[in-house]
């Protein structure tokens, strides 16, 4: 009996052990399963990483970057970027293609290359002909530059619309052109040496190599003596930019000295230079984003020239409104006009909303000087004051709460541009609207659109200013001749006598169109009328 109760509490003991051990050995079991649970499931949410299996796939884009570099390049680059972005591209190629442009305009763009683009996705600049003066400044302020065979980069010393910079002034501007270069070479491993030498003409550069690294250095002239002949190579350094020239490089050259990554054949070039380097693949072709109709109808709005003919149109359509009866198609001409020159102003962000709203308030006023309020006031002083403000608000870019006014010299540049871009267009109107004045009135189909500055007259009458009449001879009006009122006199305006339309002034009194009127009086150019009433008994107005 005592056997077998020793046996039962054996077998008993080697149960409970067995069972325990069968209990450690399930829950680690367990435990394992859940920890390569946890594993697969954040294997399969963690982003591809590069593997054996091969390059990352990945997106580009193609930005066009051609013509005149200005405001409306600027917001078109912006749009166009964000697009690319948006449909998850990761390369945004900027195709470039100029000789240059405004220079605030270069700056911006470098500027959102830089600070904004520069952030978020890997910039290439594409040279597919040239990338002169702002181009350049674009191009090296892209994180890379690829550029085809016998394509050039540089030269971006300022230049100014109608003068010289001399002096002061060009230091100016060129330090301010130097530190955009000096940005871009900094933040895109560029020589900086060599960027500065596209700006200014008395910069001498040298390549030196260092002994500690083995690696060629570009060294500005100046720094020559002050460098350390057991770092450097000085006895052997070569003479790359003379101090009389401005550099501007082939692409053979670019990439020699560090500024170009890669000299290619075409676009599947670069693809296959970034692809190899950053170990990508390009999924498909790049999608190709070129600017818009819109955008180039703004821009080229914009240039100066088309700017200038806008101006002198509105001026000469307003000209002929004022010397012909009635509101017409001269008038309409001058509306569309400054519509367009405001419209295209305010699409480049160089009006805001309260430089318009003074445009808007300064032309109410003034017509409410000519044709409600006598003689010419307060409201006509504040049209003229509204209008000159707005205009000047429009060629200095400022926030609306801010006064604008110029503050850099490179604001005094565009500022300059845009005055002389007025000056031509009111030159040209000068010319035209002496030219309409002297040959209009001599074109028989035509005669009747202008008032002619003094008619001839052959009799008693008295020359004044008015058109031709329907016989197509020139006359004077005599006192006591009567015509119909054609234009509201508010108290000037204008009335029709024997088919001749003559600019006249009543004394006190406005006169609705269609009125019969009397002349009482000239002075010189200056006729004065009465109203006559329907039963021909006069009484002085």
């Amino acid at each position: 009996m005592r056997n077998w109760v020793i046996l039962v509490l054996w077998r008993t003991q080697h149960w409970i052990r067995i069972h325990s051990i069968m209990k450690d050995r399930v829950r680690s079991i367990g435990v394992f399963a859940i920890f390569a649970l946890l594993l697969g499931i954040c294997g399969a949410g963690a982003p591809n990483e590069p593997n054996d299996a091969g390059p990352r796939s990945t997106k580009a884009a193609v930005i066009v970057c051609k013509g005149d570099i200005d405001d409306g390049l600027y917001k078109s680059i912006k749009r166009r970027s964000e697009l690319a972005l948006e449909s998850g591209a990761e390369y945004l190629i900027f195709e470039i293609g100029t000789y240059g442009g405004l220079l605030k305009s270069g700056d911006d763009i470098a500027k959102y290359l830089i600070l904004e683009l520069g952030k978020k996705t890997r910039t290439v600049a594409y040279v597919t002909t040239e990338a002169i003066s702002a181009g350049a400044m674009i191009s090296v302020s892209c994180q890379d530059i690829v550029m085809l065979e016998n394509t050039t980069i540089g030269d971006c010393a300022p230049i100014t619309m109608g003068g010289k910079l001399e002096g002061v002034e060009r230091e100016k501007v060129e330090t301010f052109t130097r530190a955009a270069f000096d940005r871009a070479a900094e933040a895109n491993k560029y020589p900086q040496a060599l960027l500065r030498a596209m700006v200014t003409m008395q910069i001498e550069v040298y390549r030196v190599k260092n002994l500690s690294t083995g690696e060629d250095e570009f060294v500005e002239g100046v720094r020559i003596e002050e460098m350390d002949p057991n770092e450097y190579d000085l006895a052997n350094k070569t003479l790359v930019v003379e101090s009389d020239k401005l550099l501007t490089l082939t692409a053979s050259d670019a990439v020699e000295y560090g500024i170009a990554r890669a000299k290619v054949d075409d676009l599947n070039g670069v693809l296959d230079f970034l692809g190899k380097r950053d170990g990508v693949t390009f999924a498909g072709e790049p999608a190709v984003l070129e600017t818009n109709w819109s955008e180039e109808l703004v821009r080229w709005i914009n240039s100066p020239a088309i700017m200038a003919v806008l101006v002198m149109l509105a001026m000469l359509g307003v000209y002929l409104e004022l010397s012909s009866p009635g509101v017409g198609l001269p008038g309409l001409v001058a509306v569309i006009c400054v519509v367009i020159i405001v419209g295209s102003k305010y699409m480049v962000d160089l009006a805001n909303w309260v430089e318009v709203l003074m445009l808007v308030t300064g032309t109410v006023l003034l017509l409410i000087e000519f044709f409600v309020l006598p003689g010419f006031g307060i409201a006509g002083f504040l049209g003229i004051f509204c209008i000159l403000g707005g205009i000047f608000g429009m060629l200095v870019k400022n926030p609306p709460g801010e006064v604008p006014w110029p503050e850099t010299e490179v604001e005094w540049g565009v500022f300059a541009d845009g005055v002389v871009g007025l000056l031509a267009g009111f030159g040209g109107f000068v010319v035209v609207a002496w030219l309409v004045a002297r040959y209009l009135p001599k074109i028989p189909f035509l005669r009747g659109l202008i008032l002619v500055p003094r008619a001839s007259t052959g009799g008693a009458g008295i020359g004044v200013s008015m058109t031709a009449p329907a016989g197509g001879k020139n006359r004077g009006v005599q006192i006591g001749e009567r015509g119909e009122v054609v234009s509201s006199l508010r108290p000037a305006g204008k009335a029709q006598f024997s088919g001749a339309i003559v600019d006249v002034v009543t004394k006190a009194e406005f006169l609705e169109k269609g009125t019969t009127v009397e002349i009482t009086a000239i002075h010189g150019n200056r006729v004065v009328v009465r109203a006559v009433d329907e039963n021909q008994n006069r009484r002085e107005v």
